[in-house]
């Protein structure tokens, strides 16, 4: 599949229509409204705050992964905040309070707007709990619980994670499903991500970077990617690097800072990464450049996830992850990403889940906006960084001119034929009884 291109579109200044001064006054006051929101949440870092730095690894390691990590309270009350809590809630609820008063308080624009400050004061406090009983329950209101449900009757995260990981474990023992020994250096994956970068993003100042201060892998930012310095890949590796942090995360962020006046979609509250992930994982398993060891290594994160909500320690669930086919570094990397912010024995940060639980939620969405003929809906999803529940009102935004069509569009949803065949047999299919079509094929598999 070819990379995407922002070349040929009309420049925002050309495509933005003529409004009279009510109007523009209207627009000006979303806009120095929706700038309040961006300068108030610079500081919140939120991975910053809550990574455990190496010696932790160091640690473990060196007690043979018996022992539980040194990490408690105290050790993130050793590691200060960026800002002071107290007015930066301060500040997000002055903001709330003058989206009302300018806005109206049934305005939907303003009602999301709202809903980001209400947000990101529970990001505070939940930063403040660093280290206690409280954390989780932030993350949980934040991101949500392996417990919940996709849609009413339908099985929990949890038991998707348990049903998919039952299927890849069949999978992954074929020979297939192998896939190339991890020997590209991370100075030559910068390389060619720079190159694809180009092609996605021509004239837009995008740059691939090595970095050895980040956790992950790679991670991306306003108009960069950072590739950690001593990291391995394979090309599987980088083609999902592509479209993941590519086309996905830095595509939507430099749509939503294209924006004119709801600045705000270049920023992702914690609901918003519940699209986002959804979004990238849907890319790339779209793109045909996801595999079941990716696949397994997200669903291992929810039952991760799961494992410590019910009560599992560190070591519960790392020797949990050793026993079911990751090794020791991406065992401890997964254990490590749920139990940060938290501790070692109490209960989970949830983040995680929302890769999983996104992807079902959008690709939910594209199945009905298909089986509805709203395929103008689909490339709305790259507006910024959205969230599922506003899209209706996004779609409104866009007709009457307060937000902008995105500029970066990637190709399965810029010509979307083949994703709407594919999913016109989707609902039909997804109601077949999967038990009678085992019994019956099994006669001839």
């Amino acid at each position: 599949m070819s990379s995407p291109s922002v070349s040929n579109l009309p420049k925002l200044e050309e495509s933005l229509p003529v409004i009279d001064s009510a109007r523009q006054a209207y627009l000006d006051q979303v806009k120095l409204l929706s700038d309040r929101i961006v300068k108030a949440q610079q500081p919140i870092r939120i991975l910053d705050a809550i990574n455990w730095d190496d010696s932790i690894k160091e640690h473990f390691f060196a007690h043979q992964c018996q022992q539980l990590p040194p990490v408690d309270q105290a050790y993130y009350q050793k590691r200060p905040l960026r800002f002071e809590p107290s007015p930066l809630k301060r500040e997000f609820h002055d903001i709330e309070r003058e989206i009302t008063r300018t806005l109206g308080q049934l305005n939907p624009l303003a009602n999301i707007m709202r809903r980001m400050c209400r947000e990101y004061q529970t990001v505070i406090r939940m930063l403040e709990k660093r280290g206690t009983e409280d954390f989780a329950d932030y993350a949980q209101e934040l991101y949500g619980s392996s417990s919940d449900v996709f849609h009413a009757g339908d099985p929990t995260i949890a038991q998707l994670g348990e049903m998919v990981e039952e299927t890849l474990s069949n999978l992954l023992e074929h020979q297939s499903m192998q896939e190339d020994a991890r020997t590209i250096e991370a100075a030559d994956a910068v390389a060619w991500l720079n190159a694809r970068a180009q092609d996605a993003f021509p004239n837009a100042g995008v740059r691939v970077i090595l970095d050895d201060g980040i956790a992950s892998d790679a991670a991306a930012g306003n108009d960069y990617i950072k590739i950690r310095k001593g990291a391995t890949f394979n090309l599987r590796d980088l083609e999902i690097l592509e479209v993941h942090e590519g086309w996905v995360h830095l595509g939507t962020t430099l749509n939503g800072m294209s924006q004119p006046y709801c600045t705000f979609l270049s920023k992702g509250p914690p609901s918003a990464t519940i699209t986002q992930e959804g979004l990238a994982v849907l890319t790339e398993i779209l793109t045909l450049r996801s595999g079941p060891r990716r696949l397994h290594k997200l669903i291992s994160r929810v039952r991760a996830v799961t494992l410590a909500e019910q009560g599992a320690n560190f070591c519960d669930v790392f020797h949990y992850l050793r026993e079911h086919d990751l090794d020791a570094e991406q065992s401890y990397i997964v254990a490590s990403r749920v139990f940060r912010g938290s501790t070692p024995t109490g209960a989970p940060f949830t983040k995680d889940i929302t890769y999983i639980k996104g992807f079902i939620l959008t690709y939910n969405y594209l199945r009905i906006a298909v089986a509805q003929g709203k395929l103008d809906r689909l490339p709305l999803l790259f507006l910024g960084k959205t969230v599922l529940e506003d899209m209706r009102v996004l779609a409104d935004l866009v007709e009457e001119g307060t937000v902008v069509a995105p500029t970066f569009i990637p190709p399965y949803l810029k010509d979307c034929k083949g994703l709407a065949t594919w999913l016109s047999f989707s609902r039909f299919i997804g109601n077949l009884n999967f038990s009678q079509l085992e019994a019956d094929y099994g006669q001839i598999i």
